[in-house]
């Protein structure tokens, strides 16, 4: 598993809980050669797992330029946005069964532009994973069926 960039603490409190509607996000796959970048979240949900980089949608913001913008801040690669490949909905209650995070995600098939591969913004580390190695960063399947649809996409 190659480690590009690490920074020390992960963590935080989320503005984003017990939302009153569900968030809209973006996701960015980066696919170079046989590789797809990967990040490790820093913050909730799912602080310290790896994930496909990616976050929500700003006002006034189209879901181009979102998935362009969130690509560059956690990972500090400038990319093209390709096809949609999946749009995912992500509810993750709490121990009472309250809503404690409603996401709805566009997940794109990106190609790199340009940049250096770093862990920016939301993630604590970053790196290029083998299309054959997804498995030992404990993505869940959901992640990894996305992954690989992505990889079927000819996009460059």
């Amino acid at each position: 598993m190659k480690q590009v960039s690490r920074i020390t603490i992960c963590g935080g409190d989320s503005p984003r809980e017990y939302p009153q509607r569900p968030l809209i996000g973006v996701a960015a796959i980066i696919i170079k050669g046989v590789s797809v970048v990967l990040i490790r979240r820093a913050k909730d949900p799912s602080i310290g797992e790896w994930s496909i980089p990616g976050g929500l949608v700003q006002v006034g913001e189209t879901l181009s330029e979102a998935v362009i913008r969130e690509a560059r801040e956690e990972t500090g690669l400038k990319v093209r946005q390709g096809p949609m490949v999946q749009l995912v909905e992500r509810i993750i209650t709490d121990s009472n069964d309250r809503v404690r995070f409603h996401y709805v995600i566009a997940d794109y098939r990106c190609s790199l532009i340009e940049g250096e591969l770093r862990a920016g913004s939301d993630a604590c580390e970053a790196c290029w994973a083998l299309k054959e190695s997804l498995e030992d960063y404990g993505l869940p399947a959901l992640a990894v069926e996305i992954i690989n649809k992505a990889f079927e996409i000819d996009f460059a």
